[in-house]
């Protein structure tokens, strides 16, 4: 039997108690009371010392809450309440990620990640390279991007999609100068409206020496190219691609895309990557208030400090889109500088996420939200605070505090790694694989994100600096997708007892269990 007592429209459970026994024996409570109040901004739970009024009987409660109480006969029906409750928040969490496996991949699918991930409105596909290896394919550039090409393709079939309905490409590059060559492979696969592109040149990769990963729509209305005035260009892939709600942007280098020109000033090619980009994106009829993310890839020719100064000019401080700023080894056409990125079309549904314990940037927020998907910058084993450093000296050292740092992000939007859909992951050396993926698997539910892995450049020398700093041996970005129907998870800050575990805190259900058989007034 549960009787409800004056619950006038709860939201949130924040405590459980147990009613007195009615003998001095100590047996099973007659009834346990769940607590629920609906103040959002509450930090703390109602349960032990950490609320004040509790702690100091006849004191009232600092903020005005409706409470209602509802109590369960036998502590075994709490259990299940509460088992019930959990598992169902999970279920919410990750009802509309479905992992994309076409038949021919699932032998060889590798565990710590999906090919493809389906998240309602999009369709995310890991970085593809080769699967099968004989003589035609290992000498033949253009033959291993078809194949590269062909997983896209059967990834977005297995999702009951078509290569059309593909809006973003990212191809990495172990050798730029095959650029044509891929370029004249992509035009076999996609027709009058290409899917936006980036393309970039690394170190090296983890199967082959062309990796391509992919975003696909499911609803293909509203789904048109964009073109700035007075473009011009034989790639193919369009400048970008329009949806219902986003807008896709690809790679603006430093260059003169008709005469092929680098300006020799670092600047100057900061600038002219910037306008190009701006240009896509008014000729969708936005702002750069609206970018959600933004990566620039630039090669060492171009000082970090001189892009981040043009860069700021154009944002709002403290507002600016997620960004992930990669160094790589070379980037077409002799650039030295591009931007590529993702914009919200609503501006009413861009928010900004950034944790307590991060100052706003001029350059960078922490994650951006564009409607329910969120966009994260990349992240380091860098620690924060007045001493911030990265000071742990191997890879899966670095990627703890690195997975740390992504959480507080997360967690500040109100969710999990459970929700995640796509993570792309830059390692110093490609050789830490084994060692990265054995802490990285640690992190994700039933779904995994799907993923793309680069080394961009050259390992480091990994030695600590005169303050016991290492340099980044990995850093990871990711891309997390909420339900829209959740329901609204409790805030970051919560405090919940010893046994029950505080990831479940963004279901929703904050739970607090009295062991004793005491009522607190």
């Amino acid at each position: 039997m549960i009787e409800v007592l004056g619950a006038d429209n709860p939201r949130l459970v924040t405590a459980v108690r147990e009613g007195k026994p009615n003998s001095k024996e100590r047996k099973e409570p007659d009834y346990i009371e769940l607590v629920f109040h609906d103040d959002q901004a509450r930090r703390r739970s109602c349960c032990g010392p950490e609320t004040p009024w509790q702690a100091q009987p006849g004191r009232k409660p600092r903020h005005k809450q409706r409470r209602g109480i509802v109590r369960l006969k036998t502590f075994y029906q709490v259990r299940w309440l509460l088992v019930g409750s959990l598992l169902s928040g999970i279920a919410v969490a990750q009802q509309q990620l479905r992992a994309v496996v076409p038949a021919q991949m699932s032998a060889s699918t590798n565990r710590f990640y999906s090919p493809g991930v389906d998240a309602g409105d999009y369709v995310y596909i890991s970085g593809q390279g080769l699967r099968r290896l004989d003589r035609n394919s290992m000498s033949n550039f253009s033959v291993q991007v078809r194949q590269a090409l062909d997983n896209v393709k059967a990834i977005v079939e297995a999702a009951g999609l078509t290569m059309d309905h593909i809006v973003y490409t990212q191809v990495y590059l172990e050798d730029i100068s095959k650029y044509r060559e891929m370029n004249a492979a992509f035009a076999e696969y996609f027709g009058k409206t290409p899917p936006a592109r980036a393309v970039l040149g690394v170190a090296r990769l983890p199967e082959s020496p062309v990796q391509i990963s992919a975003v696909a729509v499911r609803n293909l209305a509203g789904r048109r190219a964009i073109y700035p005035p007075n473009y011009r260009s034989d790639d193919a892939a369009s400048p970008g691609i329009l949806t219902h709600d986003r807008l896709f942007v690809s790679s603006m280098t430093g260059g003169d895309p008709v005469s092929g020109d680098v300006p020799r000033d670092p600047g100057a090619q900061v600038d002219l990557a910037l306008d190009r980009l701006q240009a896509v994106v008014k000729a969708a009829g936005l702002e750069f208030s609206h970018m959600v993310f933004v990566n620039p890839y630039l090669t060492s020719e171009i000082p970090v400090r001189v892009m981040n100064e043009r860069y700021a000019r154009r944002f709002e401080f403290g507002n600016t889109p997620a960004r992930a700023t990669i160094e790589v080894s070379s980037l077409p056409g002799g650039a030295h500088i591009e931007y590529t990125g993702v914009a919200v079309v609503d501006l009413r549904q861009r928010e900004a996420i950034r944790p307590k314990n991060m100052p706003p940037s001029p350059t960078a927020s922490p994650c951006v939200f564009a409607g329910d998907t969120l966009y994260c910058s990349a992240k380091s084993g860098f620690i924060p605070g007045p001493h911030g450093g990265v000071y742990a000296s191997t890879t899966p050292h670095q990627l703890r505090q690195t997975m740390r740092n992504l959480l507080d992000n997360l967690e500040e939007a109100e969710m999990s790694f459970d929700q995640v859909v796509a993570t792309n992951l830059y390692l110093d050396d490609m050789s830490d694989l084994p060692s990265f993926d054995a802490v990285y698997s640690q992190y994700f539910g039933p779904v995994p994100p799907t993923r793309t892995t680069i080394q961009q450049i050259a390992p480091a020398e990994r030695k600590a600096d005169k303050d016991d700093h290492y340099p980044d041996l990995e850093q990871v970005s990711l891309i997390a997708v909420r339900g829209p129907r959740s329901p609204k998870p409790a805030r970051r800050g919560a405090v919940l007892p010893h046994g029950v575990d505080q990831s479940h805190s963004r279901f929703g259900l904050t739970l607090c269990i009295n062991e004793s058989n005491s009522v607190h007034p």
